[in-house]
């Protein structure tokens, strides 16, 4: 039996729709599906607790004695990246003293903007960055912003579709910085496979994700059908769109690229270590004028 983690997010549950509800042949492998939020994925691979796991490429960089990041299955690209967004256009200097939402201090996306702000501040002497950020679920991030109880929101998945519903604006766009600064696309996450499974073990794994994304793709309409069921809150159109982006030609073989930039990465959080230290705070340390939007969320989640 192996315990199978990943997202609601549509692009993992297209990927693993399949392998998921035994579609193809598993190849006398069992697997249970572990379906949570990416931060509360990385820190169940922290603790061991699936062979098998979406993980954010930044929490990757500390699990590598014990997993080894699949070629498949993985959320690589260009023009994919996280955005920084407001209710109004305002620079990183803009922002010193106010408070940012984060989707999980793990997240690649974390990371990115801690390095991304240092940069953006002159003064590289602080002690702390002279920002609170504020840790939660990133589908409450974009109505906190909104309702003022954040000052900016740092937005991955489908919300990159959807901040403009909520009144906001861009004020940075970290995947075009990352490919501006590299070159190179950028590695959101992976799916992290125990090394104990064996080199075969291992190639298996791979196989049987690609195997599971072409079921998807010959039966769109069965897949979809399952990828809504957990994406209740969106509509066809932004699920669609995000499948198409997060869904690519890296999904089935990150290739020499994909490694060039997970090494890149990997070197970013060894600079992100460089950086003033981050204040960060749970999610109980503000909260929402709307009651009834935020007991909304609390029952998607």
């Amino acid at each position: 039996m192996i315990r199978l983690g990943f997202s609601p997010c549509p692009n993992d549950t297209f990927i693993f729709y399949a392998l998921a509800h035994r579609q193809i042949d598993t190849r006398g492998l069992s697997f249970r599906p572990i379906i949570e939020e990416v931060e509360t994925l990385n820190r169940l691979a922290l603790r061991g607790e699936a062979e098998v796991v979406k993980v954010s490429c930044h929490a990757y960089s500390s699990l590598r004695s014990d997993y080894t990041l699949l070629k498949s299955g993985g959320a690589l690209g260009r023009g994919c990246g996280p955005l920084l967004v407001a209710k109004s256009y305002r620079e990183p200097k803009d922002l010193r003293g106010g408070r940012i939402g984060i989707p999980g201090r793990l997240t690649t996306a974390f990371l990115l903007l801690r390095i991304f702000l240092s940069s953006s501040d002159p003064d590289h002497q602080r002690k702390e960055m002279p920002y609170t950020f504020i840790e939660m679920p990133f589908h409450r991030i974009m109505e906190a912003v909104r309702e003022g109880a954040l000052d900016a929101g740092l937005i991955i998945h489908e919300s990159r579709f959807t901040y403009p519903a909520y009144g906001l604006v861009r004020t940075a766009d970290l995947g075009a910085w990352w490919e501006q600064e590299t070159g190179l696309p950028l590695p959101l996450g992976g799916i992290a496979a125990k090394k104990s499974l064996g080199p075969s073990g291992l190639q298996t794994m791979e196989e049987l994700i690609r195997d599971s994304i072409a079921y998807a793709r010959a039966h769109e309409e069965e897949a979809m059908r399952s990828v809504k069921h957990h994406a209740q809150e969106l509509s066809e159109e932004v699920i669609r769109s995000h499948i198409a982006l997060y869904v690519n030609k890296y999904t089935l073989d990150s290739g020499d690229e994909g490694r060039a930039a997970l090494e890149e990465l990997m070197k970013r959080v060894k600079t992100a270590s460089r950086t003033p230290a981050p204040h960060i705070l749970p999610e109980t340390a503000i909260s929402l004028r709307d009651e009834e939007e935020a007991d909304r969320w609390k029952a998607h989640r």
